[in-house]
């Protein structure tokens, strides 16, 4: 049994992922930390969790805590935590693992000196779905793979919220521009060799509300548009030589009903084939917590591996560096 202690309050951890680690049998959560202590009593309580702390740190030596869900703000991910690894906690980090390539790397060093798992919760590449897209891939289903389009737009309430503090690794290419980035690496199963983007700021020295950009691959290319004060829409599209794959609501599908993907082969656009295949219903954060507890249990490798995330953070970081130069920019 894994048993994991949550850090932080967040609204994200409580609703999404908390149900999702009651699902799996290999999980228990036993403790919540917020620098609040009567926030973290009080969340204890109403979720039904064994323990609170009033503080990270005393999260973080609490001995029945085997690993730590580190949900905070962007800009908290790298420091808490190596803090966790260092206490010889395993780690599920929400994504963005890191803002930066560098600060990334020093989870790879955090791990490789504590000996634990430190995994970033891209869930969506757990989803059968997306297995099941890449297989039609490496099939030659659609011929070769030379377009990835990937739209993620959703509408934010709150400009309190912390994904409008640029101090706090804010805007959304971090946000869900991380989707179509991190699946289509996954996809072409390369890396861009250079990026292209722009966006619309909340204001001149605020972040990013709709940005748009091109990947440059070895074999083809990707092209994004996410927006966090947009209609809510999401969507990817796979365009080969041969054919396509459409996947409607491609990154966050609910978890309560099937989702479907459209292989299109047909060589006349006058007449298509559709063939619509269709997926039970998962709980894809479920399947990235019980792919987790396992590799905690065999001493690795991560589910998603922490050296895939130091790549994908490379790319992102060379989106935002885009949107200010206004030129291409290689990835380093």
């Amino acid at each position: 049994m894994l048993r994991f202690g949550i850090l932080g309050a967040s609204r994200f951890a409580l609703k999404r992922m908390l149900p999702a680690m009651r699902l799996v049998p290999e999980v228990e959560v036993v403790a919540i930390a917020s620098r609040d202590p009567g926030k973290a009593a009080e969340t204890a309580r109403a979720h039904g969790i064994p323990r609170a702390h009033g503080s990270y740190e005393a999260l973080l030596a609490d001995p029945g805590v085997d690993a730590i869900y580190n949900p905070l703000p962007n800009h908290l991910h790298v420091p808490w935590s190596e803090r966790a690894a260092a206490a010889g906690k395993h780690v599920l980090c929400e994504k963005p693992i890191a803002t930066t390539a560098a600060d990334a790397r020093r989870l790879v060093a955090a791990r490789d000196r504590a000996g634990v798992v430190i995994c970033e919760a891209a869930m969506v590449r757990m989803q059968p779905r997306w297995l099941a897209a890449r297989e039609l891939l490496r099939a030659g289903r659609i011929g070769q793979l030379r377009a990835f389009q990937g739209t993620f737009g959703y509408s934010l309430a709150s400009r309190t919220d912390v994904r409008y503090e640029a101090s706090m690794g804010g805007g959304v290419l971090y946000d869900t521009g991380f989707y179509p980035v991190t699946m289509s690496r996954f996809c072409f199963e390369a890396e861009p060799v250079a990026v292209l983007a722009r966006a619309a700021l909340s204001g001149p020295d605020g972040v990013d509300v709709l940005s748009s950009a091109v990947l440059e691959f070895p074999r083809g290319q990707a092209t994004l548009t996410c927006g966090m004060e947009l209609s809510p829409m999401q969507r990817a599209l796979l365009l080969g030589t041969t054919g396509h794959l459409d996947l409607p609501v491609a990154w966050t599908p609910a978890a309560d009903r099937p989702s479907e993907l459209t292989l299109e082969t047909s060589p006349a656009l006058e007449r298509p084939t559709a063939d619509r295949r269709v997926f039970e219903a998962v709980d894809q954060y479920a399947l990235l917590v019980t792919a987790f507890a396992r590799a905690a249990a065999n001493a690795g490798p991560a589910p998603v591996p922490l050296e895939d995330s130091v790549k994908n953070v490379a790319v992102l970081e060379a989106l935002i560096r885009s949107t200010k130069s206004g030129r291409w920019e290689t990835v380093d």
